[in-house]
């Protein structure tokens, strides 16, 4: 007679089909991980399956991929670290992190409480500080500075560890501010690119939050209880980037849809209409 074959640990995995009587650990260590395996819940699940289907859409992980994450450490950079590490015990591909900190100087500096932070989750991290703040006049500060002297020490520290991949937590709010400020303040259409490879290939960036709203950024970091911090940039009220926030949310009062509008509008260029 025949014997009828039995379930295996990898059609177990796959399926996700729950077993009342699992096997004991010293017959197989291997299916127990899997049937502890951790669960992502909450805002934390619907933030994830927006990370993986941009991921997908735009081809931005790899097996093998080290990736440094850029950790500021507002919600949004710690929201993306958060979740790149928690999917990492489901996904399919493996790759390793690095959490990156780089302390520009500031009077308020949040190196320690991030420190504490990466330690506790456990993540592997680095924090570069960097002198550049004392060499510039406060007038002489602004968000391009600032950017462009994070994403200069960024691109170092990736170089020097070997991480191919820069992860940073841009979000769909920010993607459609940078359209509409690139369209007021410099006079073309362009964004902020999901996947966009540097020097040659070599550094990779890479946003996976660009599929998520700030507002469920927010939501999540509440619940989630993530260090606080308050910006320290002196310009951060009279920005050129918070005015076209408070446009959008003017906006928004008349058309609620309005920025996943312009979020997909540089998708949907008429040429044919353009001068």
């Amino acid at each position: 007679m025949r014997r009828k074959p039995q379930c295996t640990a990898k059609k177990f995995v796959r399926e996700q089909i729950p077993q009342q009587n699992p096997p004991k650990a010293e017959k197989n260590d291997r299916f127990i991980n899997k049937v502890n395996m951790p669960v992502i819940q909450g805002q934390e699940f619907y933030i994830s399956k927006r990370v993986g289907r941009a991921i997908m859409d735009y081809q931005m992980l790899a097996d093998g991929d080290k990736v440094a994450v850029a950790v500021s450490g507002g919600k949004d950079s710690l929201t993306l670290l958060r979740v790149l590490n928690d999917r990492r015990n489901f996904v399919p591909i493996k790759y390793e992190i690095l959490a990156v900190h780089i302390d520009l100087g500031y009077p308020r500096s949040y190196a320690k409480v991030l420190e504490k932070y990466f330690k506790a989750i456990g993540v592997k991290y680095h924090i570069e500080k960097v002198d550049t703040l004392k060499k510039t006049q406060k007038k002489d500060i602004n968000c391009f500075w600032c950017s462009w002297n994070r994403r200069k020490a960024l691109f170092k520290v990736a170089d020097r560890f070997g991480c191919a991949k820069v992860a940073l937590g841009h979000h769909k709010d920010d993607i459609v501010e940078t359209i509409l400020l690139n369209l007021f303040f410099n006079g073309e259409i362009s964004s902020m690119s999901p996947r966009q490879e540097l020097f040659k290939g070599k550094i990779v960036i890479i946003r996976p939050l660009v599929y998520v709203e700030e507002e469920m950024i927010k939501r999540f970091a509440k619940a989630a209880r993530f260090p606080e911090q308050t910006c320290v940039c002196p310009n951060s009220i009279t920005s050129n980037r918070t005015r076209i926030t408070r446009i959008i949310k003017e906006l928004e009062r008349v058309c609620p849809g309005i920025k996943t509008n312009i979020f997909r509008s540089i998708q949907r260029v008429k040429k044919d209409y353009l001068l």
